[in-house]
């Protein structure tokens, strides 16, 4: 076992931890660490491989405002290319010195004696561990796959796939196959398996709402008019993020201001398939927008293919051949593609994670319901900033706009703990409280909670923990500097300081990230 120190551990090198990466050495900070268990940059956009994967957020927004790249080939990127990107920004700033891939955290635990984070992970077969004044948790919500609970899952003899541990090797040619799920996920998946396979079963719980993707190849001189010509490519950026914003204004004060969206997603639906029972079938129940809002042109055209069977009857069970529904049905299949989501609420990496009391984020979370501090900080867990942590998470617009707000909260960080020679921070629980009854109370009103749905944004106990609700220049506004009053904090000869007293009336907050939107 090997052992060593750092100032900053961050964990995951996806968007939220890369970009914490570049903004550290940006600072100033070279002691540090980014462990990954993948072997490179990308996070969710490196693992998540199955055919048709692609954002849903266009891909000028979808990017650092400080590393905007006017060579996207579509206005809506695919995965091989966000992935080229991710990794492309990480070799320009030269993170890859810092990382260490293929390393596994086991666990994360706080020590309050030597006022360090402890983490244990492995690492080509052994185990190590290493000590840091500051844990970055740059995990995202979308890592661990979620697989059904269903009797007999065990039993099936044939072959199982979850979208996001896609098998590239596998020849879906010919194969009867069954998809379970209809969220974002499957209805990438689809669309690209009914062009190839001999039989598809679509297993649908609820319906999702889903509108036209106006996806479409850039022409050359369009990207070489981001290229050259200047603020062009600024401009659209922050164009397609203000016509977003009004999205998030319907869909958290005024839902019935959404019903031309849900004009647009029935005629989706007319325009995509012919059957007036299958057309039935797939039209939501609940208000638009209660439940992530997908894009598609190819979901409702492929379930009216005479290949695919839309299934709406439960499941019941899954036996050694294939699926058995509520109605007794029994449709034999030769593999079955889990497209279920993941762990967001739940993650097992709440299990590692352990505070200064012994409890891990988990069991807090468990008792005290999936909450933060400005989707940061949580009390009792000092020095841990948690990036896209609770209520941070979007139904409208791009998660890297919330990633960099998030950035200039953990770049003043740094500055200011620098400053005044603190080694720990830990958020005061009536502050911490306060901003999270702020939440609940902005979410009475929307479309979230009274839509008439269940989702992954809701908790174990039915609170929306998942999302920011309202604009999201809101939490910029809130992120831009890091504020000392809301946390109990030390220095290194004080061992418990009053913030107000380390707080300057003049000092100036770090330089915002992205102010272009």
């Amino acid at each position: 076992m090997t052992t060593h120190d750092v100032e900053i551990a961050i964990i995951g090198a996806g968007f939220s931890g890369l970009g914490a990466a570049i903004k550290l050495s940006q600072e100033g900070v070279d002691d540090y660490v980014l462990l990954d268990r993948g072997q490179d940059f990308g996070g969710t956009w490196r693992d998540n491989v199955y055919p048709g994967a692609a954002c849903d957020v266009p891909s000028h927004l979808y990017s650092y405002s400080f590393a905007l790249n006017p060579e996207w080939s579509r206005s809506y990127s695919h995965q091989p290319e966000i992935h080229r990107y991710i990794n492309a920004v990480a070799d320009e700033h030269r993170i890859g010195e810092h990382a260490l891939f293929g390393s596994d955290v086991r666990r994360a635990e706080w020590d309050e004696t030597a006022g360090r984070w402890k983490l244990d992970y492995e690492r080509d077969g052994e185990s190590h561990t290493l000590t840091a004044r500051t844990l970055i948790g740059g995990v995202g919500p979308l890592c661990e796959p979620n697989l059904p609970d269903i009797e007999g899952f065990g039993d099936y003899r044939g072959k199982i796939v979850h979208s996001a541990r896609w098998d590239t090797d596998y020849d879906f040619t010919g194969k009867r196959v069954a998809v379970i799920g209809t969220g974002a996920s499957a209805i990438q998946i689809v669309p690209q398996l009914g062009k190839v396979v001999g039989h598809m079963d679509v297993y649908q719980r609820t319906a999702p709402w889903i509108i036209p993707r106006n996806e479409r190849p850039y022409l050359s001189v369009e990207n070489w008019a981001f290229k050259n010509v200047p603020g062009l490519q600024a401009a659209i950026r922050g164009g397609i993020y203000s016509f977003n914003e009004v999205v998030a204004a319907g869909m958290t004060y005024a839902p019935k201001a959404l019903k031309p969206v849900e004009a647009l997603s029935r005629a989706n639906i007319f325009r995509g398939i012919r059957d007036p029972e299958l057309r039935k079938a797939v039209t939501p129940r609940f208000a638009v927008g209660c439940k992530r809002i997908l894009k598609s042109n190819e979901w409702y055209p492929t379930l009216d293919q005479d290949n695919v069977e839309l299934v709406t009857d439960g499941i019941d069970r899954i036996t050694e051949t294939g699926i058995v529904t509520a109605d007794g049905t029994a449709r034999d299949v030769d593999v079955i593609v889990v497209a279920t989501g993941f762990h967001v609420t739940d993650s097992p990496v709440f299990d590692t994670i352990v505070g200064a009391n012994g409890e891990s984020l988990a069991q807090v979370w468990e008792r005290e319901g999936m909450q933060a501090y400005k989707g940061s900080f949580v009390h009792g867990f000092p020095n841990l900033m948690l990036l896209i942590g609770p209520s941070t998470g979007l139904g409208h617009t791009s998660m890297v706009y919330m990633i960099e707000s998030q950035l200039n909260y953990l770049v003043d960080y740094v500055r200011k703990t620098r400053a005044h020679g603190i080694t720990r921070v830990d958020v005061r629980k009536d502050a911490q409280d306060r901003f999270n009854a702020g939440i609940q109370r902005t979410l009475r009103s929307s479309v979230w909670v009274n839509g008439g749905c269940a989702s992954w944004y809701k908790d174990h106990n039915g609170d929306i923990t998942v999302l920011w609700p309202g604009f999201t220049f809101n939490f910029r506004n809130q992120t831009r500097s890091f504020d000392l009053d809301a946390y109990d904090v030390r220095t290194a000869d004080r061992p418990a300081v009053v913030a107000e007293s380390v707080q300057t009336a003049d000092e100036a907050p770090a330089e915002p990230i992205g102010t272009d939107a």
